[in-house]
């Protein structure tokens, strides 16, 4: 009970600490989250028990931790195999004779047992080691220079003996102190540290060497105080250097003495040429032999091969000529000194191999070698002896040391192998059991047609097997057949389902093909096609690269089909008319017009792009005027229109602006109608906009009443107004149609069959031009062309900019007048009162005369005048009251309610300001007027 509830607890807390990577969807963001977990260095522990848990939920996952923990365990078993090596380093220079052979065989041993001699501490013991081994090869040349060194003394002392005694009296200084220089350099040889590692011969040469030295140099030296004597005393005897003794039996009168003749050797028998050349070709065939196995560095055959070299020169030593007899010689010596080289070199092998097999039993607990290991090692320490025996002579002391500590580890491996065959027999009885649980699962899932189960059963059979734990090769060879008999009858089913689901969706593939080489693509057939293909794919599973693969060849044709139909509806797309180029240019100038600020060039240009919109085509420019028309209106439209109409709304009309200040509105030029946006084309803004068009299409109405009929044009249709409906908007697309109107509804009168022009009834009402289908509905209006996606979104985007600005400039207009009309209060001054057309359309000129008659006058209105007529205003305005004023705001809410008969706070609002503007100046009425008229103005 304990385990299984603190599991969970467990889970959780190693989901915490590994940042989730259990609660992780995916195996990838399993395996990334336990990358970034390692990268924080955990402890071994922790990667334990979390690759124990991740190990049976996510092996991808688990392989990151497994190879973690392998790299951590190598470098643990590197770290003990550095130590091991570093203590044999150290050992070696510790010793006071060190062997050259040991110092690499350390190298060498310890490359082969993988120690990591790049690293520290190894790195710096080999780097001890090499200069030790140099130190010792150098010390070993000094000696053997400084051998030649007293040989090349005691022959200039042999040349001296044979030249005149006074110059050798003259040069007897010199090589006195050569001697001596030479004694002292044979006394820092023998006195270095590393002359007991040198090879034994050396000590003795150089002793020789410098015995034969002292010896010349003494003779030297006595005789030639002897014949310095001589020559000094006539009486005295004459030195033993025969070139001195004649030179003084010359100087004292006599005649030199007559050398002795030399004796005559007997002539040598002369040989047999034909003997020469076998006794030539005899020791000739031996000395290579000999050369070879020396170069290979064969003891026992080298010492063969000496020996053989010997018995021939025995025979026919005396007709060798003297270049062979001196190879002969080498030949010999060099075989001597190999043959010492490796007895020595074996018995050093064979002792560390010794050690090796003695220390096999005797490492720590945590270091113990496996069964296998073990096996492995031995295998190779038993090769190692066998080549040891191969270069040089038996030892069967340390064979027999060798041999007992084999037996002794080999127990382990005695055990292992025990354990080895009761695990294969276990084993061997899971993988039957096995096999016949799955020849039982196939029986019972005869009718089984859920076939992703099916194969999520056959992959964890397939798992179970594949770690049922290990066999032998013979137990192994003998179980497969059985198993894939067993398994190929569980899965032939699935496998049927998998090739029917194949052909199925070949056939599927084919239909795609059909209908992607189809001239007009059907989405519906399409879209069912792939229902079809998505229910096939999740009724019969297959194998992930078979499924894409296929899936593949199936979207190919329908995506080439969608591309085509893609590249077909660009290329009419590009295709731009000239209808559409016209509607780009106007776009594009009132882009510009909207960049400039100017509401009239702004007006100007919409006006442009509504009758390029109906498809007229643009006026040409005349020359002189071409930077004006392209820059703004014409010049009878700036004319016509005042400076102030920044003040006014979008779409406000250039007939609703008066020319001046204080006079009323003057008749529209004909160029201001000219650039007035058409009223049937562009929606109003406001009511306020509404009732300025109804004003234009009555005084328009009279003006053609006035006009003399023109009976060959028709009459214009009335506009038909503009219904919004839901839908895409792009080019292409057919919009849907709206709903007709009841014929009831009174809020359409020209929809009804009682608005027509005659009374109801009359025949000729109904079919005369323009009619509808009953002779009830005006014909359609004429739209102008239609447009491309481009020049459509141009065009849109142009407009909605132009409103947008114009917008602005008017709240921009109107937060200056608001300004000004405060600044003329604070300072008594009706000439700062802004002008008719900077107030906007809610301010008559009445009402402004009202106010700069008010400003004129002076403070004269009355205090409560003015408070009762600020509430009024705010009320109007339908803006708040301060606190301390709610209850007369009340009140005066009250006091109107029983004058009905009175205007409303919202008819007088013009004047109740100019009555506050009567009163004197405030900062607190200020402020609430500023307030109220903000709102009002817009109106």
């Amino acid at each position: 009970m304990t385990s299984t509830s603190t599991k969970p607890h467990d889970l959780q807390s190693l989901d915490t600490m590994t940042g989730g990577a259990f609660t992780a969807p995916t195996s990838g963001e399993r395996a990334q989250r336990i990358r970034d977990w390692l990268a924080g260095n955990p402890a071994p522990e922790q990667m334990q028990e979390v690759f124990k848990e991740l190990s049976g939920r996510d092996k991808g996952a688990a392989r990151l931790l497994r190879e973690k923990l392998d790299e951590l365990k190598r470098a643990r078993g590197q770290e003990a195999i550095a130590a091991e090596w570093a203590q044999k380093a150290e050992a070696l220079l510790a010793q006071p004779k060190l062997n050259i052979a040991d110092a690499l065989a350390w190298q060498r041993d310890a490359a082969k047992a993988g120690a990591p001699l790049s690293r520290e501490p190894l790195a710096s013991f080999k780097a001890r080691l090499a200069e030790r081994v140099k130190g010792i090869e150098d010390l070993q040349h000094r000696a053997q220079v400084h051998r030649e060194a007293a040989v090349l003394l005691a022959q200039r002392f042999e040349v001296l003996s044979t030249k005149g005694w006074r110059d050798a009296q003259a040069a007897e200084e010199a090589l006195r102190a050569d001697v001596t220089h030479w004694q002292q350099q044979a006394a820092e040889i023998t006195a270095d540290g590393n002359w007991t590692s040198l090879d034994a011969k050396f000590a003795p040469q150089l002793e020789s060497s410098k015995a034969q030295l002292l010896v010349v140099s003494d003779a030297f030296h006595q005789a030639l105080g002897q014949t310095v004597a001589a020559a000094e005393d006539a009486a005295a005897p004459l030195p033993p250097v025969p070139v001195w003794a004649d030179e003084l039996r010359v100087a004292r009168g006599g005649a030199p003495e007559a050398a002795p003749p030399a004796p005559q050797k007997p002539p040598a028998p002369k040989v047999d040429p034909e003997k020469r050349a076998a006794a030539q070709a005899a020791v000739e065939a031996a000395l290579a032999k000999l050369e070879q196995e020396t170069a290979e560095g064969h003891g026992k055959g080298s010492a063969g091969a000496a020996a053989a070299l010997r018995a021939v020169l025995k025979e026919h030593g005396k007709m060798v000529d003297a270049p062979l007899e001196a190879r002969v010689h080498a030949a010999l010596v060099a075989a001597g000194e190999l043959e010492g080289w490796q007895r020595w070199s074996a018995d050093k092998v064979r002792e560390d191999l010794v050690a090796k097999a003695e220390s096999l039993l005797k490492r720590p607990e945590g270091q113990a070698l496996g069964g296998r290991k073990m096996q492995e090692t031995l295998r190779s320490l038993r090769e190692q002896w066998k080549q040891a025996d191969q270069g040089g002579v038996p030892n069967h002391a340390l064979w027999k040391r060798f041999d007992e500590a084999c037996n002794e580890a080999h127990k382990v491996v005695e055990a292992w192998l025990d354990k080895v065959r009761a695990d294969a027999a276990e084993h061997r009885a899971q993988r039957l059991a096995l096999i016949e649980e799955v020849k039982a699962w196939a029986e019972a899932q005869a009718g089984n047609t859920d076939l992703k189960a099916y194969n999520r059963a056959l992959h964890q059979f397939a798992d179970r097997w594949r770690d049922a734990g290990h066999v032998g090769e013979k137990v192994f060879v003998e179980l497969q057949p059985q198993w894939n008999a067993a398994f190929g009858v569980a899965r032939a089913p699935f496998e049927v389902a998998q090739k029917a689901s194949i052909e199925r969706r070949q056939a599927m593939i084919a239909e795609a093909t059909e209908l992607g080489a189809a001239p007009m693509l059907r989405i519906d057939a399409v879209k069912a096609l792939q229902q079809r293909w998505q229910a096939e794919a999740q009724t019969v599973p297959l194998d992930r690269r078979q499924e894409q693969k296929l899936w593949d060849t199936f979207r190919a044709p329908i995506d080439e089909a969608f591309n085509r139909k893609t590249a077909d509806r660009e290329k009419a797309a590009a295709a731009m008319s000239e209808h559409d180029r016209y509607v780009l240019d106007a776009s594009k100038a009132l882009e510009a017009a909207n960049a400039t600020g100017d509401a009239q060039k702004i007006r100007a240009a919409v006006a442009r792009l509504e009758g390029a919109l109906r498809g007229e085509a643009p006026p040409p420019a005349p020359p002189a005027q071409k930077t004006a028309a392209a820059d703004g209106p014409s010049v009878g439209a700036t004319e016509a229109v005042a400076p102030g109409q920044a003040a006014a709304e979008f779409g406000e009309s250039a007939e609703q602006v008066p020319a001046s200040g204080d006079a009323e509105a003057s008749p529209p030029s004909a160029a201001a109608e000219a650039a007035a946006p058409t009223p049937d084309l562009v929606a109003p803004a406001d009511g306020a906009d509404a009732s300025a068009r109804t004003d234009a299409a009555e005084a328009e109405a009279e003006a053609e009443a006035e006009a003399p009929p023109a009976p060959a044009a028709p009459p214009k249709p009335a506009p038909k107004p503009v219904i919004a409906v839901r839908g895409d908007d792009r080019p292409g697309n057919k919009k849907a149609e709206a709903a007709p109107m009841g014929r009831g509804n009174s809020r359409f009168g020209g929809d009804r069959r009682d608005s027509r022009s005659g009374p109801p009834g009359r025949a000729g009402d109904r079919a005369g031009p323009g009619a509808g289908r009953f002779g009830d509905r005006p014909p359609r209006e004429e739209r102008g062309p239609r447009l491309g996606d481009t020049a459509f979104r141009a065009q849109r985007d142009a407009l909605e900019r132009a409103e947008q600005a114009l917008r602005k400039l008017a709240a921009q207009a109107h937060g200056e007048a608001l300004t000004q009309v405060l600044g003329a209060w604070e300072q008594r001054d009706a000439s700062k009162l802004p002008s008719v057309q900077e107030l906007g359309r809610a301010v008559t000129p009445a009402v402004r005369g009202q106010w700069s008659q008010a400003l004129t006058s002076g403070p004269s209105a009355k205090a409560d005048d003015a408070a009762e007529a600020l509430l009024r205003l705010e009320m109007a305005a339908e803006v708040p009251t301060p606190a301390e004023q709610l209850d007369a705001r009340r009140a005066l809410q009250l006091k109107l309610l029983t004058r009905r008969g009175d205007p409303a706070p919202a008819q007088t609002w013009g004047q109740d300001a100019g009555t506050v503007l009567a009163a004197a100046h405030d900062a607190a009425l200020a402020r609430r007027l500023q307030n109220a008229l903000k709102a009002l103005l817009r109106k």
